[in-house]
């Protein structure tokens, strides 16, 4: 399959009867273009407030967008509140990267948050990648007013192959824990690389001293695509073997409900539902609560 077939195959997934209607709201939008900056929430501001028309227009079409998992998003006085405090992930990562002039992909890059919130810093390119088109449909959302140059491409990592495009930095966060086969996954992440460039790389860990991974029977914290959590140990093993030069641990952070929480903008269960009732420092399986561990991969 050739990079353009996938495409098209792909762009039918936005003529399906949930996304269509969505596609066709954010097109009916008013003709607005916002200023955007980035203060924990990607804020979007205009030369004069929102009529209250506009504003409700604007709030009717983002609700028809739940659920909003990365955020928060506020397009001037509508905050969107989504379930992910993302900029504690981003405040996490941003003393480790230098964005400047680089050609960057987002693996996995849902609405873009991590796009949008590294316009600022001036790279040469932002691309994203996901192969949902609700994500896709947020995004546009959002750019049908920032109107940035960021490219969105509904691929995922298992696609990278086809891309004729390497990039300088790329991110990867909250995407390996759910590959069946994490070291065939590392290896497309490091082609996709120029020689010297790097990897922001977000993923649950199993908190061991061993070469280990936790495999869950059938669910972790409910989800039942999480396949292979690693110790530290065990990614840079499986780094090793994909080709790194290099693994630099970067932090690790339990996931708590300041970083992971519903709110009015999902309809959907949040991590107080996936820990168990009696012990949160437990899943609802009973494995370890979530811990996330950061990494830098470099390429030789």
């Amino acid at each position: 399959m050739t990079l353009q077939t996938l495409r098209e195959a792909q762009s039918h997934k936005l003529q399906a009867s949930n996304i269509a209607p969505l596609i066709k709201q954010i097109a009916s939008l008013p003709n607005l273009q916002a200023q955007i900056h980035f203060d924990e929430s990607i804020h979007l501001s205009f030369p004069s407030p929102l009529t209250p028309e506009q504003h409700k227009q604007i709030y009717d079409c983002a609700m028809m967008l739940k659920p909003w998992r990365k955020g928060p998003f506020q397009i001037d006085t509508l905050l969107i509140d989504s379930e992910w405090q993302s900029f504690i992930k981003y405040n996490i990562i941003a003393p480790h990267i230098k964005p400047a002039d680089k050609d960057i992909a987002d693996i996995g890059c849902n609405n873009g948050y991590y796009l949008f919130a590294l316009l600022p810093h001036s790279p040469k390119s932002l691309t994203g990648f996901d192969p949902y088109p609700l994500f896709k449909c947020q995004f546009d959302f959002i750019n049908h007013f920032a109107q940035t140059p960021i490219n969105y491409e509904l691929l995922g990592i298992e696609h990278l192959g086809l891309f004729p495009k390497q990039f300088d930095l790329i991110l990867c966060m909250g995407v390996l824990y759910h590959r069946t086969d994490p070291i065939a996954s590392l290896k497309l992440l490091k082609r996709a690389l120029r020689e010297g460039g790097e990897i922001i790389l977000d993923t649950l860990i199993f908190d061991s001293q061993e070469s280990i991974a936790l495999c869950p029977q059938t669910s972790y914290a409910k989800m039942s695509n999480a396949y292979f959590i690693p110790s530290p140990s065990a990614l840079e093993s499986w780094c090793e073997r994909a080709g790194f030069e290099s693994v630099e641990r970067l932090a690790f952070k339990s996931t708590d409900f300041i970083e992971q929480r519903k709110t009015e903008w999902i309809d959907t269960m949040s991590l107080q539902d996936f820990l168990n009732p009696c012990d949160t420092s437990l899943t609802i399986e009973g494995y370890p609560a979530p811990i996330r561990g950061y990494f830098k991969l470099k390429r030789k």
